[in-house]
């Protein structure tokens, strides 16, 4: 995918390539240095193709200005950092970027048929041409990595010369040039032809170097190439099977993100100043030792008073996970989202706060008793609100939502205090269902069957990615996760046919948990759509229930039924049940879950139970 022209607008692009010496090479959009061109991901810009480059470049690169910190103490804690820093904006007059790195290395080209690495072409400097037939080089299709997260060229010598026997130890080369070459008569990988001008060895296809076991049989292995960070970058040698993926595809490459809400008392920008010395504090238990520490850091200048410090200190304990002797890091997670329903069902009245205060949440003016036969209670009108989504990791041939660490590629060699993130500003909608009700229909014989069957799908799921079987996931799969994941996505649909947004600049929150039931649908964009109040607007109670009952009544049918609502097998390895694109699934950057566990008969019912559905008797069911 080639990214788009670069705006004019400072905010909204951010280069690919720094102008310190370097040629400016194209510009993404800053939220897509998190999302989808993060830190060790392949990006086409024109016919030629990079990869960014890591953290420990992107601190000496980015500059302060141009990318600048942002604090949110809470998700800060649970990543293990101090702060945060924005990608770099762009415009013209921009000295900064994003470093990237030319991979693959491998290019072909279509004149002359050569198959070598991109300096082998003496292409002319700052150009992407073949240095004989001055025509445009093209990066190589191919790439292999493996599930610990690196990244490598294909190995096409021992591909085309896998016929002579030659294993992967062999280091003496045949001395023949690689070519490449298609033979036009289909658009298959049968019609993609190697050969090597040795003559040892016949023209061989690409068919078949997709297969599972293809490079295994070859006796390749993972040699651990992490291209991201350069020649500097040992490999480590890692040994994991290796696995053919197209350049372009989303398996090279995906983001691990994190995101928190800010609330009170950090959503007030007051504790940002001591962003880099909170985890010494809380080593403290008493007050005077507290002011004795910031006395000697701040010189008896500490831009917070001790009072506050305190507060914060105390609320910051409070978010600490109960019961744990060594809480892990899905554990302060879940804490993290603990402390947020409980924020957006006590609310944080506009009224009582400064203008700098980030999280206003209220109780809507109407007669909430309108919702009671829905079965949906407690909505709140969240007016104002910020969400930072910092990128963690990423990872290769594994679903990001469902990894373990070991997984996990880090951005940088050596450990940063700092990890990329944005932030987004907007306004939402909260709402919880009844506690009551949804304990009785969770109890349902039939619910439990159906919920039983995609969480046993998605565990059999995370157990064949799992390295080690003592770190597999436990599946989220529950009744009321699944519920409220599917009411948020009906929801989303139907505010974007109603109320003009679309689909993707909304996204769903979900709080489901024993003690939890609850669904924030917010703006997750920070463009016009962000916060001109149309999204509150729904959360009015009677605007609330015309919105649910067209929704469900909107669920009711797809129009790929019956297939869909009696399907016995739906979406990645059987995770959803009545889901897909035609009635319930979003785009991705509205799920929270990658569109999985997802069952609008929970919602509605089947026609042969209809009351398995939540909403049941509201259709009259």
């Amino acid at each position: 995918m080639t990214p788009p022209p670069a705006r004019r607008r400072r905010t909204g692009a951010s280069g690919v390539a720094p102008a310190h010496n370097f040629p400016r090479r194209g510009a993404v959009r800053r939220a897509q240095a998190i999302t989808t061109y993060g830190v060790g991901s392949l990006i086409a810009v024109d016919h030629e193709s990079f990869i960014v480059s890591g953290l420990d470049e992107a601190e000496q690169s980015w500059s302060r200005d141009e990318s600048p910190r942002i604090h949110e103490r809470r998700l800060a804690r649970v990543l293990g950092v101090d702060y945060f820093r924005l990608p770099p904006a762009s415009d013209d007059t921009s000295k900064d970027g994003l470093r990237v790195r030319r991979f693959p290395l491998m290019h072909n080209c279509p004149e002359c048929n050569d198959l070598q690495r991109h300096r082998d072409f003496n292409p002319p400097a700052g150009r992407s041409v073949c240095g004989t037939c001055e025509v445009d080089l093209v990066p190589s299709r191919f790439v292999v990595a493996c599930e610990a997260g690196h990244l490598d060229e294909f190995p096409y010598w021992q591909w085309v010369h896998r016929s002579t026997g030659r294993g992967a130890s062999t280091t003496a080369q045949c001395g023949g040039k690689l070519k490449m070459r298609t033979s036009g008569r289909t658009s298959s990988l049968r019609s993609i032809l190697v050969s090597c001008t040795c003559g040892q060895v016949p023209e061989a296809s690409m068919e078949g170097s997709f297969r599972r076991r293809a490079l295994k049989d070859l006796g390749l292995k993972c040699r651990g190439s992490r291209p991201w960070l350069g020649a500097s970058a040992a490999a480590d040698g890692c040994g994991l099977p290796l696995r053919t993926l197209q350049r372009g595809s989303s398996a090279v490459w995906q983001p691990v993100l994190k995101s928190a809400l800010s609330i009170p008392p950090w959503s007030s920008g007051r504790a940002d100043p001591l962003a880099e010395h909170w985890d010494t504090l809380r080593e403290y238990d008493k007050r005077e030792h507290v002011e004795i520490y910031l006395r000697g850091v701040f010189k008896g200048q500490c831009p917070v008073p001790l009072d506050e410090v305190m507060a914060f200190l105390d609320a910051e304990r409070e978010e600490d996970p109960d019961g744990e002797t060594a809480p892990t890091f899905d554990h302060h997670y879940r804490a993290l989202r603990n402390k947020e329903y409980e924020r957006l069902r006590s609310g944080n009245d506009e009224s009582e706060h400064a203008r700098e205060e980030e999280f206003v949440c209220e109780t809507p003016s109407g007669d909430q008793s309108i919702l009671e036969p829905l079965g949906v209670t407690g909505p709140m009108l969240v007016k104002k609100l910020r969400e930072v989504r910092a990128l963690k990791a990423f990872t290769r041939l594994v679903d990001a939502e469902s990894t373990t660490d070991p997984k996990e590629m880090p951005l940088s060699e050596r450990l940063l205090r700092w990890l990329p993130a944005m932030e987004v500003r907007g306004e939402g909608v909260f709402l919880r269902l009844d506690e009551d009700r949804l304990g009785i229909w969770e109890k349902t014989v039939a619910v439990a069957a159906r919920v039983e069957r995609m969480r046993t799908a998605h565990q059999r799921m995370l157990d064949q990615r799992a390295d080690d079987p003592s770190r597999v996931i436990s599946s989220p799969a529950t009744a009321r996760m699944v519920l409220l994941h599917t009411l948020a996505h009906v929801l989303i649909d139907e505010w974007s046919l109603d109320a003009g947004y679309p689909a993707a600049a909304l996204r769903e929150r979900l709080y489901a948990a024993d003690d939890m039931a609850g669904v924030l649908v917010y703006t997750a964009t920070s463009d016009s759509a962000g916060s001109l109040g149309g999204l509150v607007a729904q959360g009015e109670p009677d605007r609330l229930d015309q919105a649910l009952r067209s929704a469900v009544h909107r669920a009711e049918w797809c129009s790929s039924d019956p297939l869909c609502v009696e399907t016995e097998v739906s979406g990645t390895g059987g995770t959803n049940l009545a889901a897909c694109h035609a009635c319930v699934m979003l785009p991705e950057t509205s799920c929270e879950h990658n569109n999985i566990l997802l069952d609008r008969a929970l919602l509605v019912g089947t026609p042969d139970d209809p009351h398995v559905g939540f909403f049941a008797t509201m259709l009259g069911h």
